[in-house]
């Protein structure tokens, strides 16, 4: 029983799962810097302190988290299609992913900015910062740490959703799946192999976005000018500690 499990001729087929892999990658990639571009801008819209600014990106953001992904799929795809608008299915899956997962990032980052204490932005109003610049220095830094667990679940997430673009015939990990069992009738081991794909995919990727959610709330600078700024800091401390000793 276990022999016939492996009786695809995965050698002719690597090709075209590699290539299959490559526009998953390309997909999540799009859609998820997509994604959180735009929510970010509806978590700051939610945070405005206009109710014109507010309502719509509060509406926004309700209708897309209670649509189901392939809805979405199959009214960017095929709707816009029937109403005149024809997207390709690359730039179909992208909007379709972007306008969905923007909806529930827009709530991991605005509970993140409006968790971070007024006292923050009021210390830097005191010292002359304006609003863009205490946001950017202040504000932002403090929420990324609160919303990092968040996002990162979220774009696990998305990574596995693509595999509903198998819908659309997108040619992603799904579709070349569906196409190799058209060809070989094997889809207990096609599915099972494709499976095990997307873990190979979802499972470093998550431990390295944990990885770096405990780094970035150990305070560890990450870039190397930030460590070396550390770094100079701490040598000058130390030097400071010695003459304060000495003296």
């Amino acid at each position: 029983m276990l022999t016939q499990l492996f009786e695809v001729p995965w050698s002719d087929y690597s090709p075209a799962l590699l290539d299959g892999l490559g526009r998953t990658v390309a997909y999540t990639v799009a859609s998820f810097t997509g994604a959180a571009v735009l929510g970010l801008a509806l978590a700051l819209l939610r945070v405005n302190r206009h109710r014109a600014l507010r309502v719509p990106a509060a509406v926004y953001t309700e209708v897309f988290k209670n649509i189901p992904l392939l809805a979405i799929i199959f009214v960017t795809y095929f709707g816009l299609a029937s109403a005149g608008l024809k997207l390709d299915v690359f730039s179909a899956g992208c909007v379709s992913l972007i306008v969905f997962y923007a909806a529930y990032l827009s709530e991991i980052f605005r509970a993140a900015i409006a968790g971070v204490h007024g006292g923050q932005q009021e210390a830097a109003e005191a010292l002359g910062l304006g609003r863009v610049s205490t946001f950017a220095y202040v504000v932002f830094p403090q929420a990324l740490r609160s919303a990092l667990p968040g996002t990162n679940t979220m774009l696990v997430d998305l990574l596995k959703s693509t595999s509903l673009l198998v819908t659309i015939s997108a040619a992603e990990l799904m579709s070349e799946g569906r196409l190799i069992t058209s060809a070989t009738f094997r889809a207990l081991e096609v599915y099972l192999v494709i499976a095990a794909i997307y873990f190979v995919l979802c499972y470093p990727l998550s431990q390295g976005l944990l990885w770096l959610e405990r780094r970035i709330r150990a305070g560890v600078p990450l870039s190397p000018k930030r460590r070396r700024r550390l770094k100079a800091a701490r040598a000058l401390l130390t030097v400071s500690d010695r003459e304060g000793v000495s003296a």
